[in-house]
């Protein structure tokens, strides 16, 4: 274990002790201290850790005694940014259930993998997924969804700038499955106490893996509690700190970083449902926001509206994230505007968002930081296992608390995903990086084939096997192209069928997979070929297609 990094360490114990409690008793615990404290800021519409724990409770309740929840099941949550799933999040845990957060961009036939694969039986969606998610109650073991309307509690601030779904009036529910959020609440139905402990699973929150197939993330109240405290002393914020949430709770890093740590210090969420650059600088102005975590593309963005001065910001004592490297010359326009820098930091699924973090007042640009708390991170040599030495190149690999206790379902991958390495389990990440002399970690390529378009994961064979749908393809190779706004996007290779040779579009293609898949996924570029480089058994060299669209756009290969 390298301890280089120490030397930079902020004005902390190197170590912290993850509590025995559970998830919820964060917010039974924030309700008891600040029971007048605004939790949620909704589009002008302000609940306090009061209001929010009664919410949660009878939710809970309702679940237990008209859906039949019991503990260990797994619900499906399926929603947007919005109060709905905050509270929805804790009600579940509150009941001894397990949240499966999925991403709200998905279409029915993909949802219905994580149904299938988790036997969910209940879920809780926003009124706009309704379409989306009632065919699945025929063909799945879905069977009840409690369907909630954001208008319920959007305030009258920013009506020119709010999404449809927020303004979206309560749709009528006339099939006896579909149970409507305010009535739920109306019960006032007391929950039944369930014995919960810290090694309890709480969360299952889906990556992709080696094969294309989403993999759920098996993580527990003590793995989740890592992180929601290795985040807040790492942030430091107050009990009067108020939090933008941008990113997308389903994701884990908006799920600890913008929910679960704000609970647990009993400070102020301020919730967007969909992301939009002036709302969020008039959020920052208005609310006197303190505190931001995001990715490095929403921020470029926000920092190209041409309305935003060095005055909307003053409030903000911290702006951190991860995703796609951050321009040097954009952190030279943020800290001009700010006097901040923008503190990187790196995670996954598996480890439920970070096991590294840039030291708030040392950070180093387009870094991954340095091990958090109580984290083991070295870089082994791909193939023998053999750890590397300073600035040399391997996988990271990581030990920690907050790393998941394995794959849901899928034993054969978990032996693969870890290796032990003196007495202890490590985490293959699939990533290639080094480290430096003074101990912190840099990115240097992905060893899977993960593309990362504005934050989000996508996997090449997953959208290949979508497009093999289409009965024009005969062959397709997607791969990952340098994008200035959002670090890569998505372009597919395709080797037509004879008969649809001068009778189909690149065009065509990608509105059929804009049909078919959710919108961060479909591919955006489409180039016929009439063959592919292949290896001498007849595998395609997708590595060689993706060097020669780094070639077109940075002159030089990708290494």
């Amino acid at each position: 274990m390298q301890t280089n990094h120490f030397d930079f360490w902020p004005k902390l114990t190197k170590t912290i002790t993850v509590p025995e409690t559970s998830i919820y008793d964060n917010l039974a615990v924030s309700a008891v201290r600040y029971p007048e404290n605004e939790a949620i800021y909704y589009y002008g519409n302000s609940i306090s850790y009061r209001q929010l724990k009664k919410e949660v409770d009878t939710l809970a309740g309702y679940l237990q005694q008209h859906l039949h929840v019991e503990k260990g099941e797994k619900v499906l949550l399926f929603m947007q940014n919005s109060p709905q799933f905050v509270v929805s999040y804790y009600a579940i845990l509150r009941a001894g259930a397990v949240v499966v957060p999925i991403n709200p961009m998905l279409k029915t036939q993909e949802l219905e993998f994580y149904v299938k694969d988790c036997a969910i039986q209940n879920g809780l969606i926003g009124q706009e997924f309704i379409d989306t998610v009632n065919p699945l109650t025929e063909t799945t073991t879905l069977k009840q969804i409690v369907v909630a309307a954001y208008s319920d509690y959007a305030g009258d601030a920013l009506e020119d700038h709010l999404p449809a779904e927020v303004k979206a009036p309560p749709a009528s529910l006339n099939e006896d499955h579909l149970h409507g959020w305010s009535e739920a609440l109306q019960t006032k139905t007391d929950p039944q106490d369930v014995e919960v402990s810290a090694d309890d699973l709480a969360v299952l929150p889906y990556t992709s893996g080696t094969t294309g197939l989403p993999k759920g993330c098996m993580h527990t109240n003590r793995t989740v509690q890592a992180n929601t405290l290795g985040g807040f002393y790492w942030a430091r914020p107050t009990t009067d700190s108020k939090s933008l949430a941008t990113l997308p709770f389903f994701h884990v890093t908006g799920m600890v970083q913008s929910m679960h740590i704000p609970i647990f210090s009993g400070n102020s969420m301020v919730i967007m449902t969909r992301w939009n650059r002036e709302t969020a600088r008039q959020l920052i102005r208005d609310q006197q926001c303190t505190h931001w975590v995001t990715i490095s593309t929403m921020l470029i963005d926000f920092l190209a509206n041409p309305e935003v001065k060095s005055e909307d910001l003053g409030s903000l004592y911290a702006i951190s994230g991860g995703g796609a490297a951050f321009p040097k010359a954009v952190g030279e326009k943020l800290y001009q505007l700010t006097g901040l820098e923008f503190v990187e930091g790196y995670g996954l699924s598996e480890t439920i968002a970070q096991t590294h973090f840039n030291p708030p007042d040392r950070p180093k640009m387009q870094c991954l930081g340095v091990p958090s708390f109580n984290v083991d991170a070295r870089i082994l040599q791909p193939g023998t296992n053999e750890e590397v030495e300073v600035g040399e190149i391997g996988e990271i690999v990581v030990h920690g608390p907050q790393v998941m206790v394995g794959y849901y379902n899928r034993e054969d991958e978990n032996e693969s995903a870890f290796v032990e390495i003196d007495g202890k389990s490590f985490f293959r990440t699939g990533d290639i990086g080094r480290f430096d002399e003074e101990g912190y970690f840099f990115i240097v390529d992905r060893l899977k084939r993960m593309i990362n378009a504005s934050g989000y994961n996508v996997w090449p064979t997953e959208v290949e096997s979508a497009l093999y749908d289409h009965p024009a393809v005969q062959q397709a190779c997607v791969v990952g192209v340098p994008d200035p706004r959002k670090g890569e996007n998505i372009k597919a290779f395709v080797i037509l069928n004879d008969s649809y040779k001068g009778n189909i579009t690149e065009e065509e293609i990608i509105n059929w997979s804009k049909e078919r898949m959710a919108a961060y996924k479909y591919p955006r570029m489409v180039e016929f070929r009439t063959e592919f480089p292949t290896t001498n058994s007849g595998k395609i060299l997708w590595r060689k297609l993706q060097e020669e669209e780094h070639e077109k756009v940075e002159g030089s290969p990708r290494t």
